[in-house]
C-alpha cells in the first residue's frame, strides 16, 4: 500500500523525530527491550459544526498491519541516523543504539489486538491494543496514528453520507482534493464506510470495484470552441461510451440547452439499440434541477434515467436536498419518492476532506508495562480528565440488550467478567457518574478486540471489501437510530467497569501524592 516504496521517507523513517529520541534514552536506560502496552484510541467523534457524528467507523488498519510486516531499518537509514548532529556538533544517535537497531529494527516482536476494519467504534474505548518491546513500540506510535486517524475520519463521513442518501448509490470524487497520496487512504476509506464506488481508479482495482466517471465540462467546451456545440459534444461521448452515457448537462444552460440535447442524444442511443445511464448535475439548486430535469426526462420516455448530483455535497446537503424535493414536488404531477429513487450522490471536497472535522484526534498512550513477572498499569494525570487514559490490561466488551441492540462499550480489567446479577458502570471522567445495569437484561456480550498481528505478520488474511462493509451494515443495524442521527445524536455509552473505576482513581491518587 505504500504508494512509493524503497524512499527513505516510506519505511520505518515514516516517523516523528522525537520517537527516535525516546527510543535511545530508553536503550540507554535498559528500559528499550521491556515490554509495554499502548493503547489506540479517539478522545470525541467528530463535530462537523452544523452536524454531529454519534459513532466512528473504524478503518486504516490492514494498510498499517501490511506497512509493519514490510520495513526494517535499512542500511541507508540507519547511515541517514549517524549523519544527525545535536546542536554541539555532536553524533545525535550513538553507534551501539544504531546496531541495536540494525538488529531489532522490526515489529517483529509486536503483538496487536484490535477492533476489525468496517465496525463501528466509540469515543475513549481502546480500539487497538499493542504490546511489545517499549523501544520498538515507541517509534511506531507516529505511523500507527498516521494510518488509522485519517481513514477512520472518512470511514465515518462515508457512512453518514450513505445514511443520508437513503439507500441511493453514493461516489467518492473527491481525489484532486485529497491530501496527495493520503487520497488513496481517503479513496479506500470511503469504500469502507458506505460510498458504493470511487473515481479513483487505482485504489478501485485495488479493492475489487468497478471505477465510476462521467465526463468533464473541458471537453464540451472543446467542441463549443471549434463551433460543434454541446450537441455534438454530447453524440461524440455517446458514441464512443453507449452503453456508459452520463451527459453533464450544466455547461451552458441546464434546462435550456443541456437536458434538452441530452435528451435528443438519449432518443438516438436508444433507436441505435442502447439504453442511457443518466445525466449529472454539477451546480445550481439542485433540487430544484432534480425535480425539472425528471419531468422532462419523463416526458420524453426516460423515467428510469439516472440523475447524479455532485458540487459541494455532504450529509447535510443532501437531506437537504430530499427534504426540498419532497416540499417541492407538490407543484408538479410527479411523485417525489420517484425522483429520489433515480438520483446518485456523487460526494468530493467534503468527503475526502472531512470539511468541518478535518482530524480525528485518536491518541496512542502508554497504560503499562512489564517489571519482573509482572505488568505495572501506567497512567498520565491532567488537568483536561478527557486526556486521562484508562490504564493497565484490559478487555473491551460490547453489550447488547434486550432488543439486540448495543447498549454500551465496557472497558474492564483483563481477567474479569460478567457473573454477577448487577453490572455497574461508570464514566470515564466524570466523578460520581454511574448506572448499574441487569445482568438478566443483558442478551450478549462480545470481546471485540481480535488478535490481528504477530511474529511479523497479519494472523489472518487481508479482508475483502464486502466483508469490511458487512461488518458496518451490521453494526449499524444494531445502533439504536438516534446515535446515528446526523444532528445532535444520542450518547453512546462508553463506561469502566467498578475494578477498571477504581484502578484509575488509585493510580491517579498515587501520582499526586495523595
Amino acid at each position: 500500500m505504500n504508494p512509493q516504496s524503497g524512499r527513505t521517507r516510506d519505511g520505518i523513517l515514516f516517523t516523528d523525530q522525537y520517537q527516535l529520541t525516546m527510543a535511545q534514552l530508553y536503550f540507554r536506560k535498559d528500559l528499550h527491550e521491556r515490554p509495554a502496552q499502548f493503547d489506540y484510541y479517539f478522545r470525541r467523534y467528530p463535530d462537523y459544526g452544523r452536524h454531529q457524528a454519534g459513532y466512528a467507523v473504524a478503518a486504516g488498519l490492514d494498510p498499517l498491519l501490511e506497512w509493519m510486516a514490510e520495513v526494517r531499518f535499512t542500511d541507508r537509514d540507519l547511515e541517514l541516523l549517524r549523519g544527525q548532529r545535536n546542536s554541539r556538533g555532536e553524533r545525535r544517535f550513538d553507534e551501539p543504539f544504531l546496531e541495536w537497531l540494525s538488529r531489532n529494527g522490526t515489529f517483529d516482536d509486536v503483538v496487536i489486538k484490535a477492533v476489525p476494519e468496517g465496525r463501528v467504534v466509540h469515543a475513549l474505548a481502546p480500539s487497538a491494543i499493542v504490546q511489545g518491546p517499549l523501544g520498538v513500540i515507541q517509534i511506531l506510535e507516529t505511523s500507527l496514528l498516521n494510518h488509522l486517524n485519517y481513514p477512520t475520519l472518512i470511514a465515518t463521513k462515508a457512512s453518514r453520507i450513505h445514511e443520508a442518501s437513503a439507500g441511493r448509490p453514493s461516489l467518492e470524487f473527491g481525489m484532486r482534493r485529497g491530501p496527495a497520496f493520503g487520497a488513496n487512504a481517503g479513496g479506500r476509506a470511503a469504500l469502507i464506510g458506505g460510498a458504493d464506488f470511487t473515481s479513483n481508479v487505482g485504489v478501485s482495482h485495488e479493492l475489487g470495484v468497478d471505477p465510476k466517471g462521467t465526463h468533464a465540462h473541458s471537453m464540451v467546451q472543446v467542441f463549443m470552441a471549434l463551433g460543434h456545440g454541446e450537441l455534438e459534444a454530447f453524440r461524440a461521448f455517446a458514441e464512443v461510451y453507449p452503453d456508459d452515457c452520463i451527459l453533464l448537462v450544466d455547461t451552458i444552460n441546464t434546462l435550456k440547452s443541456g437536458v434538452p440535447n441530452a435528451i435528443t442524444v438519449f432518443e438516438e442511443l436508444r433507436a441505435a439499440g442502447h439504453e442511457p445511464v443518466g445525466i449529472r448535475l454539477d451546480s445550481g439548486d439542485l433540487a430544484y434541477l432534480s425535480i425539472e430535469a425528471a419531468a422532462m426526462l419523463d416526458e420524453a420516455g426516460f423515467e428510469d434515467v439516472d440523475i447524479v448530483l455532485s458540487g459541494n455535497l455532504d450529509e447535510l446537503e443532501i437531506w437537504q436536498i430530499r427534504a426540498q424535493i419532497l416540499d417541492e414536488s407538490t407543484r408538479i404531477d410527479i411523485d417525489p419518492r420517484r425522483i429520489m429513487n433515480r438520483l446518485v450522490y456523487g460526494v468530493g471536497t467534503r468527503l475526502i476532506t472531512s470539511q468541518g472535522h478535518e482530524a480525528l484526534d485518536g491518541v496512542y498512550k502508554l497504560v503499562a508495562i512489564q517489571d519482573g513477572d509482572d505488568w505495572v498499569p501506567a497512567i498520565k494525570v491532567s488537568d483536561t480528565p478527557e486526556k486521562i487514559p484508562i490504564p493497565g490490561q484490559k478487555k473491551v466488551w460490547r453489550l447488547y440488550d434486550k432488543r439486540g441492540r448495543a447498549t454500551a462499550d465496557v472497558v474492564g480489567v483483563a481477567d474479569e467478567d460478567f457473573t454477577d446479577s448487577e453490572i455497574k458502570l461508570y464514566h470515564p471522567h466524570r466523578e460520581g457518574v454511574s448506572r448499574v445495569i441487569q445482568r438478566s437484561d443483558i442478551t450478549e456480550v462480545e470481546d471485540l478486540l481480535v488478535e490481528v498481528y504477530r511474529d511479523g505478520a497479519r494472523t489472518s488474511p487481508s479482508p475483502s471489501l464486502d466483508t469490511m462493509r458487512n461488518r458496518r451494515t451490521a453494526d449499524l443495524d444494531r445502533l439504536d437510530v438516534g446515535v446515528r442521527r446526523l444532528v445532535n445524536p444520542h450518547i453512546y455509552h462508553v463506561s469502566l467497569t467498578e475494578q477498571m473505576k477504581r484502578l484509575q482513581l488509585r493510580l491517579i491518587d498515587e501520582a499526586k501524592g495523595r
